[in-house]
């Protein structure tokens, strides 16, 4: 039998290196195991496949929690800054960043700042310094991902159709689906991730509204994620591209994660602390108290509720204003939750370990539930691959305060509902017309396929 590439992966986790999310620098590795503890214990991704049966592949959900783990950083995201940096030198493209919620209360712990801070004013004027452009929050997106999921919702349990119905925001639980329960891909939400959303707007409303080539338009994003790193290069995420007739233009262009973030400012001897305060720019520019709870688990969950809620009675709930039983770090958490008539058994799952648990609860048919919440990474965003690294001791203390600080920032919002937000109401008499519009589908919704033949290792055109 021919030898594996992968050296060592007795001891550490198999890396691909054609591997859009994660490397692997041998020589800092000292061979410790975490990487492939992680992944097999927490994320249920190692072991439950052979390099014999995958033609030499690494089996990868993009999730870089074995980059978080990794004590000398032999693991870590592949460092797409460095290109970006070199692209930004060509002052013909218009340069657009948006930042993801989880990362403005983590950021801050590498300048000896309380987990939880919120630095985004911080990271706006730092953006701007690096040679932004235009910069956006991605809780807009969220906020126009919470209207879809949140319509789609209704007309699901309207029809009895595709019930349960699973979240569809992280790439890495997608991708999960795909390749180890491509049965349940009838049942993910068809809206896409904030981040996509966002990037879909911004290469058509935003450049139609500001006379802007979406050519010559650079989206990039800024993430606790690694996964999106995988997600943005989907061949399902041209929307914007197939809407201008070229399919060579994708909604995004680059994903950066916070830590990446950190290192280029520190490169760039940007001083982060000492930076004023600054706003995002307009038309696109943040979302509602329901767009930054979209960084923890459950806070999915919570966003579409309140809006779903609205839907079916035309009130605001103050009960899921403040809804507790979905939060915390809890691996999987349950709750009935009554909206109009009509009484939902809901789910919250985050690390994927934790599904393969759940849904053995599923199969066996003893529960019903109606919407499930589903995140890749323990804790949700707060935790993903591209966050600040945190010290094994006191991992869910930060993790608890970086959760507290979203939840913060929603109660200390005068619009905490996405249906509230009054730019996202503007896009959609503007442009979008409604919710599960022609034009909606077209821009904010995807697809997805089997990926199981990964297990196999057929080779399968991409």
């Amino acid at each position: 039998m021919r030898m594996s590439k992968h050296e060592n992966s007795d001891v550490r986790v198999p890396i691909n290196e054609d591997s859009l999310s994660i490397q692997r620098d041998n020589e800092k590795c000292v061979l410790c195991g975490a990487c492939r503890s992680t992944c097999k214990y927490n994320q249920g991704v190692y072991g439950r496949y052979r390099l014999e049966k995958t033609g030499d592949r690494a089996i990868c959900i993009d999730c870089g929690q074995c980059a978080n783990i990794c004590p000398t950083g032999a693991i870590c995201e592949k460092y797409d800054y460095l290109k970006l940096k070199e692209l930004m030198k060509d002052k013909s493209y218009t340069f657009i960043f948006q930042t993801a919620p989880a990362i403005r209360v983590a950021i801050g712990e590498e300048y000896q700042l309380e987990s939880g801070q919120n630095v985004e004013g911080k990271i706006v004027s730092a953006l701007r310094k690096l040679g932004a452009n235009y910069v956006f929050d991605t809780t807009f997106g969220a906020d126009l991902t919470v209207l879809e999921e949140a319509y789609e919702l209704i007309c699901r349990l309207k029809k009895k159709e595709k019930i349960p119905m699973f979240t569809s925001c992280c790439p890495a639980w997608v991708k999960f689906a795909e390749i180890f329960y491509p049965e349940l891909l009838p049942h993910l939400s068809t809206t896409k991730s904030p981040i996509a959303i966002q990037g879909t707007m911004i290469k058509t409303y935003f450049a139609k509204e500001k006379n802007i080539d979406a050519k010559k338009i650079i989206n990039v994003a800024v993430t606790p994620c690694t996964a999106k790193k995988y997600e943005i290069k989907r061949k399902e995420m041209n929307d914007s591209g197939q809407r201008i007739n070229d399919d060579s233009i994708y909604d995004m262009d680059f994903i950066i994660t916070a830590r990446e973030l950190i290192r280029w400012l520190k490169e760039e001897k940007i001083d982060f602390l000492s930076l004023e305060d600054e706003k995002y720019d307009d038309l696109l520019a943040s979302g509602s108290g329901a767009g930054y709870i979209f960084g923890t688990t459950g806070g999915v969950m919570e966003a579409v509720l309140r809006t779903a809620h609205y839907f079916l009675t035309g009130k605001v709930s103050n009960q899921l204003l403040n809804y507790q039983e979905v939060r915390g770090l809890e691996g999987i958490k349950e709750a009935d939750v009554t909206i109009g008539n009509d009484k939902l058994h809901i789910a919250v799952v985050n690390g994927t370990k934790n599904v393969h648990h759940f849904l053995k609860m599923l199969k066996k048919g003893q529960i019903h539930y109606d919407f499930i919440e589903v995140m890749a990474c323990l804790g949700g965003c707060i935790g993903g691959g591209g966050q600040p690294k945190l010290d094994s001791t006191v991992v869910d203390d930060r993790k608890q305060k970086r959760m507290e600080g979203l939840y913060q920032i929603d109660r200390k919002l005068p619009i905490r509902n996405s249906f509230e937000n009054h730019e996202i109401q503007k896009i959609y008499q503007n442009y979008l017309q409604r919710p599960g519009s022609e034009i909606a589908h077209q821009l904010l919704h995807t697809s997805y396929e089997s990926k199981e033949y990964m297990l196999e290792g057929e080779t399968v055109s991409q």
